[in-house]
């Protein structure tokens, strides 16, 4: 019980030094929400014009699929991470150095930090976007369950997090992974649903989704918000796929802590 209260002190103090650091230039903050109701306009435009006459396309009808991009905006929000980034910076400057000589682990560090800028983004992003999509827009974004959505969305925080961290992790043999992390970016962006849903790609691709990691970050808590989900023919009660969901999470945290250990023995910096 003590080293769990110890690491919620530090996690707590980690997370509000960062929210204080990053509170400073919350501007920036507040010109990306510009980004999400841009997103929906243009999902809007594009899918009322997909459907048509359509009653329903790919299981989901109009008005679903309208609620559906309005919640993967919204995520996007509340997950958005770059620890790839930030990891292959230190690493390539040497500055990964003071962090390895530290008590804390740096990827707990990491974790603790992004809680605290995404505080941030909550207030400054989320909620604002949240308020253009139900007052300007007039979408209805109560979601299915805010107990099982809330879950979802928490872990599809951690997953979007040991990813891009295990991405990050390639620098101590690469130096520079911005090459990965471009590709993965991309491949994600695609594959994770936040730019079309799985459910329209052909079967054999929806089957390998629940081997891969991008469905969990975006496609999952979207349909979960829904209350609804449905892939490669398989259809699942929500408090099911929030469990799939946990169970791919910790495989990932697995896959991290693997990538983690032999990146380690390949560091090397001045004085190390």
């Amino acid at each position: 019980m003590a080293g769990i209260r110890h690491h919620l002190r530090v996690c707590r103090t980690v997370a509000d030094v960062t929210y204080k650091e990053w509170g400073a230039y919350r501007t920036h903050s507040m010109v990306s929400i510009i980004v999400g109701p841009v997103y929906f306009i243009v999902q809007y435009f594009i899918w009322t014009a997909v459907y048509g006459d359509h009653a329903t396309l790919g299981g989901m009808e109009l008005s679903q699929m309208i609620r559906y991009f309005g919640a993967t905006a919204l995520i996007g929000y509340l997950i958005m991470d770059f620890a790839d980034w930030n990891l292959s910076m230190l690493v390539r400057t040497g500055k990964f150095l003071t962090f390895h000589l530290r008590p804390l682990n740096h990827r707990s560090f990491a974790l603790y930090q992004k809680i605290g800028h995404r505080s941030l983004g909550f207030l400054f992003e989320f909620l604002p976007c949240l308020l253009i999509f139900v007052l300007v827009f007039g979408i209805d974004m109560t979601p299915a369950s805010y107990l099982w959505t809330t879950m979802s969305v928490s872990l599809a925080f951690l997953m979007n997090f040991y990813v891009n961290y295990t991405i990050g992790l390639t620098s101590f043999w690469l130096v520079q992974s911005s090459g990965i992390r471009s590709a993965f970016m991309l491949v994600s962006g695609l594959f994770s649903g936040a730019l079309i849903p799985l459910g329209f790609f052909p079967h054999w691709l929806q089957v390998i989704q629940f081997f891969l990691p991008f469905q969990y970050i975006a496609y999952m808590p979207a349909m979960v918000f829904t209350g609804r989900y449905s892939l490669g023919g398989v259809t699942l009660p929500i408090e099911h796929v929030v469990g799939l969901q946990a169970v791919a999470v910790l495989v990932m945290l697995g896959l991290c802590e693997l990538v983690q250990r032999f990146a380690l023995k390949h560091f090397t910096a001045v004085g190390a």
